[in-house]
């Protein structure tokens, strides 16, 4: 299903969202803590209102000011009480006929993100170890040098 703008919501996976690019800005290296990346930030706009669109690595070629794109499998984070679109690899984009209003008729308005909004922690699993959580997946032992805990079992192998 398409999302409109206007009913975007922090934490949303896996939408689509059919949009006039307002404005793209030049692709830049950044320093993550998984190491450089390029993104590039775009604003996006329906009926509905605007949102910023990161997208990480490469940017798209169908990402050209006045055009109306259709990306699908974007995710929404909060930044600043504002809800954001990102695309990354597994995101597609391809031109689209949808009536869309011209940049001038695209309202201002911002999707916010509620005050308690909070993101959820997400696990990173690299070498066995599970960042995010507290705990080793093959030590049995948190971060903190107690044992696993909250319902967790060992596997007999």
């Amino acid at each position: 299903m398409v999302e409109k703008i206007g009913n975007l919501k922090p934490g949303m996976e896996n939408i689509s969202v059919v949009v006039r690019v307002l404005q793209v800005s030049e692709p830049k290296d950044i320093q993550t803590k998984n190491g450089p990346r390029t993104i590039s930030e775009v604003m996006v706009g329906d009926e509905t209102g605007r949102a910023k669109l990161t997208v990480w690595g490469k940017q798209d070629e169908t990402l050209k000011e006045g055009s109306i794109v259709k990306i699908d499998n974007v995710w929404t984070t909060a930044f600043r009480g504002q809800v954001q679109l990102n695309a990354g690899s597994k995101s597609t984009f391809s031109e689209s006929d949808e009536q869309i209003p011209d940049v001038s008729d695209i309202p201002e308005t911002v999707p916010e993100a509620p005050q308690d909004y909070s993101p959820p922690r997400r696990n990173f699993n690299r070498g066995g170890r599970r960042f995010g959580s507290g705990g080793y997946r093959q030590g049995g032992f948190n971060n903190y040098g107690g044992r696993r805990g909250r319902g967790e079992e060992e596997e007999d192998e």
